[in-house]
């Protein structure tokens, strides 16, 4: 279809009958209702509804590197990385005989890759030359798209390092030292003005802010919050803490959301001020090693554009707090596999007073599984497992059933199991959403080394699911963006245009139409750090170009790249990249 659009942009010179089919510029507020409101209904009328269970797919039988820290950037390439220090993986850099020396390893050569881009489209991959231990780092992307990753452990636990994103043969850019304090196991949040705050790590109760630049003065700030929430180790290295990579939302009045163990505040990330503490989200542990799932539900902007009609976060899953030391060889000889929680808690953290609501159960305990945002709106709940908790060899009963989790809809149906994969995703699995609306789903090393022929290897493959909405039997009304004549580079506040095609004769409506856009996350121990997806307001569409509102502020979409989608009731066609600023 983007060649048929662009086509008919040369077609139009000539023939201007055919001007209906792919339309560049809005004559008006056209068709009918008007785009939800209120915090009501996306649509005037009712979703599409297909019964399609979803599809799997192997994308690559073997990417050669695991998938521990994951993220997709702009240029189309997905990232991922493992670890520098425990040996080599099952690949080795390019070109043969590139073998660095390895700062972790007695400053040996190492030959091997622990990092690759893999382009989504061809299933291809370049091997990265990687320096520095990024083992359990987090990371976060710069408003010009660069990737940038921090923390980690040994030579890496104070380092950052930079991939750029118009390179298309770079390398990581590495600067030791950088940080105020060790990040390993850390959360990173992007901030209004592009730069973004770090939180906690192993006995690291603090956080600090770090610029999108290389050239910066750390400044720590100590946040006793951390200490607080983290469960004490039982001995000399053996810790628990429940607490690591804690969950981290920026609010749209420009405060933090942060959630570690059991118990959430609001604050300023500009001084680690608590704005507003919140009750104790009661049964267990969600955050590191018990591993628990959470997301902001996607921001709907207000009909005159100022605000999101919903905050909210949700938290799923996890396991009871003592279930780490139960299962972990450093606490037991002997493991007990604690079963996961299946509870699901939502809270409102902007509101004065708020309470954790009691969400409808899942359908499957999950531990170690991802949450992440869907272009329609709704969430799906992939990897992971039923017993156990993360750490290797600590989780047994791979779930390896997706779920579709629509939080608006009515209690009781807000929960959709989907075809099952067949690979076991545990510990150090990551996905991401694709702009062609798929899951990438990679990874999985519950192992300290590469270990393989067991019953739960470390895994290699590459997959990629299809949820409901590529239902076959939609494609012949499925929409696409005609990418030539819509409006790319967005301006906060201000009003954009996006052309949309159809293979069959369709005029998309008012009332019809959802705008979904979607920053991409860094993806790493099953939480998807700066994960945001933002509904913009809909002002009019005629002749199939939606007239719509970028977002006001950074507060509520930090500057950068974004997916933009279409959805026509409820079924999505293919994103494009955007920038917000």
């Amino acid at each position: 279809m983007a060649s048929l659009c662009k086509t008919y942009i040369v077609f139009l010179l000539v023939w201007p009958q055919l001007f209906s089919f792919c339309v560049f510029a809005a004559r008006g507020a056209g068709g009918r209702g008007n785009h939800g409101g209120g915090g009501g209904a996306d649509y005037t009328k009712p979703e599409i509804v297909t019964n399609f269970k979803g599809a799997w797919v192997v994308d690559n039988p073997n990417a050669g590197v695991a998938a521990m820290q994951l993220q997709l950037m702009p240029n189309d390439k997905v990232v991922w990385f493992d670890t520098t220090s425990l040996g080599p993986s099952a690949r080795k850099l390019d070109p043969p005989g590139n073998c660095p020396r390895n700062p972790d390893l007695k400053n040996q050569p190492d030959c091997f890759a622990h990092a690759i881009a893999y382009d989504w489209k061809t299933s291809k991959s370049r091997t990265i030359v990687l320096s520095g231990e990024p083992w359990c780092s987090s990371g976060n992307l710069w408003p010009n798209g660069n990737l940038v990753a921090t923390g980690g452990t040994f030579s890496g636990v104070k380092a950052i390092r930079m991939l750029p994103k118009d390179d298309p043969n770079a390398n990581f850019i590495e600067r030791k030292d950088a940080l105020g304090d060790f990040r390993w196991y850390a959360s990173n949040q992007v901030l209004e003005d592009g730069s973004a705050i770090l939180v906690g790590g192993r006995e690291a109760f603090s956080i600090e802010i770090v610029p999108p630049s290389l050239d910066f003065k750390p400044r720590r700030i100590d946040f006793p919050f951390l200490k607080e929430t983290c469960t004490p180790p039982k001995g000399p290295n053996r810790f628990i803490e429940n607490n690591l990579y804690p969950f981290v939302y920026l609010l749209p009045d420009g405060n933090v959301f942060l959630f570690a163990n059991d118990r959430a505040v609001n604050l300023d990330p500009k001084s680690g001020r608590i704005l507003k503490k919140h009750s104790v989200l009661r049964g267990g542990s969600r955050n590191y090693p018990a591993s628990g799932m959470s997301a902001l539900f996607p921001l709907k902007l207000s009909d005159d554009n100022t605000h999101p009609l919903n905050v909210e976060v949700v938290v799923c899953g996890g396991n009871k707090p003592d279930a780490f030391e139960k299962v972990d060889a450093k606490h037991v000889k002997e493991k007990i596999y604690v079963p996961a929680l299946q509870d699901c808690h939502r809270i409102h953290p902007m509101k004065d007073g708020a309470n954790w609501a009691n969400e409808q159960v899942m359908p499957t305990p999950r531990v170690m599984g991802d949450l992440l945002h869907l272009p329609t709106g709704d969430l799906i709940m992939i990897n992971g497992a039923k017993k156990g908790t993360a750490a290797w060899e600590d989780a047994i009963e791979p779930n390896f059933v997706p779920i579709i989790y629509s939080p608006n809809k009515p209690r009781g149906q807000r929960f959709k199991e989907m075809a099952p994969t067949t690979i076991a995703r545990m510990y150090h699995s990551t996905a991401a959403l694709l702009p062609d609306t798929r899951i990438l789903v990679a990874g999985s090393n519950p192992h300290e080394f590469y270990t393989f022929n067991i019953p739960l290897p470390t895994e290699l493959r590459v997959e990629k699911f299809s949820p409901h909405y590529l239902d076959p039997a939609l494609d012949k009304d499925r929409l696409e963006i005609c990418d030539p004549r819509t409006d790319k580079v967005l301006k906060y506040g201000a009003p954009f245009k996006i052309a949309v095609t159809f293979k069959s004769n369709i005029k998309l409506l008012l009332g019809e139409a959802k705008v979904t856009l979607v920053y991409p996350p860094f993806t790493t121990h099953g939480f998807s750090q700066n994960q945001r997806l933002i509904v913009p307001k809909i002002k009019g569409i005629d002749n199939n170009v939606i007239s719509a509102l970028a977002p006001p502020s950074g507060k509520i979409a930090p500057p950068g790249y974004y997916m933009m989608f279409v959805n026509r009731l409820g079924v999505p066609g293919h994103g494009i990249w955007v920038h917000i600023d």
